[in-house]
């Protein structure tokens, strides 16, 4: 068993719906950084809950996955030190702001995880997985290792498709589709998106979650349980 189907047999075994792995070409290994993407299932029942605010069990749920993953980027991290690579997971949810408030991490998952061939980026500036939609969180361990990488091409889902744009409170999402090097301010204003969460759902986690556009989206609202 090669490092990459040891990596995919521990995440499916703890849950993870999907594992992806891709080549980043730059980053703290230099050329030879290359990540694993780990994606986490949202409960179906908790997004359905939505309407027109989050509620308090979405931000808990939202809490507890994002702390499930950064225990199984952790879990991968010594799978490969063990095999004698270095590794650095990337926190679930953390916007690092050492140039002012940008709403940005140290490194996107979701352009690990759409390098990975697991999807791509929706009008919402979510990622959409390529069976489950928006309705997942994202996990990434950048790694030294050489994994052996697939290439696969993104086609977006959402042409003709404004559900979002017209759920969104804020008024944030732009409703242009997402290609492969547009910058998210094209896709998404960030500060509105912030802004209005911190205001209208002060009641519910101060304000930092919302969830409206993923509960509204069609891609992954109807999983087969086939």
């Amino acid at each position: 068993m090669n490092i990459t189907e040891k990596i995919t047999e521990l995440l499916k075994s703890e849950g993870a719906a999907d594992v992806g792995f891709s080549k980043i070409g730059c980053g703290p290994f230099g050329e030879s950084t290359y990540a694993v993407s780990i994606v986490i299932k949202l409960s179906e029942a908790v997004v359905d809950e939505i309407d027109a605010e989050p509620t308090h069990t979405y931000f808990h749920h939202y809490r507890t996955v994002n702390a499930y993953i950064d225990r199984l980027c952790l879990r991968v991290g010594f799978l490969l030190e063990q095999n004698g690579y270095k590794y650095i997971p990337i926190a679930a949810s953390q916007s690092i702001n050492k140039d002012g408030w940008n709403y940005e991490g140290r490194f996107s998952h979701k352009k690990a995880a759409s390098l990975a061939g697991l999807g791509g980026i929706g009008k919402n500036g979510l990622f959409l997985h390529k069976d489950y939609g928006p309705r997942v969180r994202l996990g990434t361990v950048l790694t030294d290792c050489n994994f052996d990488i697939k290439l696969s091409e993104y086609k977006s889902p959402c042409i003709g498709c404004d559900a979002c744009v017209n759920a969104c409170p804020s008024g944030a999402i732009k409703g242009k589709l997402w290609q492969e090097g547009m910058d998210r301010s094209e896709v998404l204003d960030p500060a509105a998106c912030s802004n209005y969460m911190k205001k209208a759902f002060k009641h519910i986690g101060r304000g930092a979650v919302c969830g409206i556009c993923m509960s509204v989206c069609p891609i992954g609202k109807k999983i087969s349980r086939e």
